[in-house]
């Protein structure tokens, strides 16, 4: 009876930290546009002890993707909860943008790349994103 115990704790952790790695969250980000609609996905900051490092506006590009599809970052202050900070901070939103037409069902790995200007130099994050265009 022990051995079962041990081997059924042994199996609830592996999927435990199977569910919350943040790799394998990542690999099923979705997302399903229309033609021309925008979608944001979430806050974009880079921070220390809940204090911003930021010392300029963040920038994004699209490194791969379905063609017309766009990235921005719409400048504003952010709340760190990731962090448990409760003050917002100097950052944005990711927003992405499907073409203004679309005349056929398309999909495609986007795979984007922000650059955060810190008081340490750039850093650079990259986020993967399956996309979904429907007409």
């Amino acid at each position: 009876m022990r051995i079962g115990i041990r081997a059924f704790l042994a199996i609830l952790s592996l999927g435990v930290s199977l569910s919350c790695d943040p790799a394998r969250a990542a690999e099923d980000e979705s997302i399903a546009l229309k033609a021309g609609e925008t979608v944001d996905l979430g806050n974009l900051f880079w921070v220390a002890n809940c204090k911003s490092l930021l010392n300029g506006p963040i920038s994004v590009e699209v490194m791969d993707g379905p063609p017309g599809v766009t990235a921005s970052v719409k400048q504003q202050k952010v709340i760190p909860r990731k962090f448990n900070c409760a003050n917002e901070v100097p950052g944005g939103r990711l927003l992405v943008t499907a073409p203004p037409q679309v005349t056929e069902r398309t999909r495609g790995t986007l795979i984007v790349r922000m650059k955060y200007p810190t008081k340490d130099g750039e850093r650079q994050w990259s986020r993967t994103i399956n996309v979904t265009l429907v007409p």
